[in-house]
């Protein structure tokens, strides 16, 4: 390492100590240089009439000398006394230059994070701006998918105008699920199930895009349940059997089978797989969907 590095190094080193601990050692060394100048030996100074040589004596000159006030009074007349005096001198000017350097590295350290945190708090403003600019389409999206998760939730004679998700819905209240949902805003013929599919699909989209345009970290409870829609959406593997089992035949046999069965979903026959996977895919994302409504609904009451 060179020696310019070096002295860098020092000073990087130096700079980094606190400015409490040079003024501790400043004051501490005051009576360290006291006792050294009682244990000197008598005549190396002169001292005024009437003047003592005791410890408190000492110690006077000490503070005189190491904050170069020098009043004179007690003066060093021989060498041992004026190296050790102009030791003291030396030691309190370097460590006073080294705490106003640690002042100046701490205010500069205090102004950097200031900094720092004024940036990171334009860029949460930033972030949030641009989240309350997207919360009226997600939460649109999540509305209409819960209001097919209650479709296909609710048989057909249960179903009304106001839709009301039932998170406690059976396995048994799926079996109208390839009727048409009923719902004001649905105006096609497509059975409930793929309705909910596509939305699913949708919203899904959605909410990565969300995630991957702004950046959620300062609202971790809205990335968690983001993340874990997409993923669950993403890992529905039964999607493609609904949608082609609805345009068959075989959807009547299909919904006969649920509405018998009253077994726990989870025991149901492996002809029944997809519909149980479905069951528990509403069961989860249905619950995410209304955590993310009220994040959102949270978020956009505090501006």
């Amino acid at each position: 390492m060179s020696l310019s590095n070096r002295v860098r190094h020092f000073f990087h080193v130096v700079s980094n100590v606190r400015p409490i601990v040079w003024i501790c050692l400043y004051v501490a060394l005051t009576p360290i240089f006291a006792l050294i100048y009682q244990a000197l030996p008598d005549g190396q100074f002169r001292i005024p009439d009437g003047g003592e040589t005791d410890y408190g004596s000492w110690l006077y000159y000490s503070i005189v000398t190491i904050t170069t006030l020098g009043f004179g009074d007690y003066t060093p007349a021989h060498g041992m006394a004026q190296s050790v005096t102009a030791i003291e001198v030396m030691c309190g000017l370097i460590i006073l230059g080294l705490f106003l350097n640690a002042v100046g590295a701490m205010k500069s350290e205090i102004d950097v994070e200031s900094e720092v945190e004024k940036q990171r708090r334009l860029e949460e403003d930033r972030q949030k701006q641009n989240l309350l600019s997207n919360i009226p389409a997600t939460m649109h999206s999540i509305n209409i998918f819960l209001a097919y998760c209650y479709a296909v939730t609710t048989p057909l004679d249960r179903r009304e105008d106001e839709t009301h998700y039932n998170p406690d819905f059976k396995f048994a209240d799926m079996a109208d699920m390839f009727q048409p949902s009923g719902l004001p805003d649905d105006n096609t013929s497509l059975p409930a199930v793929q309705r909910l599919l596509k939305c699913a699909e949708r919203t899904s989209l959605m909410l990565d895009s969300l995630e991957n345009r702004i950046n959620l970290m300062q609202w971790p409870e809205l990335l968690e349940n983001c993340f874990g829609f997409v993923a669950d959406c993403e890992m529905f593997t039964s999607a493609d059997q609904f949608l082609l089992t609805s345009a068959s035949d075989g959807r009547e046999q299909i919904a006969s089978m649920i509405k018998d069965y009253t077994g726990a979903p989870e025991e149901a026959p492996s002809s029944l797989q997809p519909e149980v996977e479905l069951y528990y895919f509403i069961k989860k994302t249905a619950a995410q969907a209304l955590k993310l409504e009220t994040i959102f609904s949270e978020i956009a009451s505090e501006k």
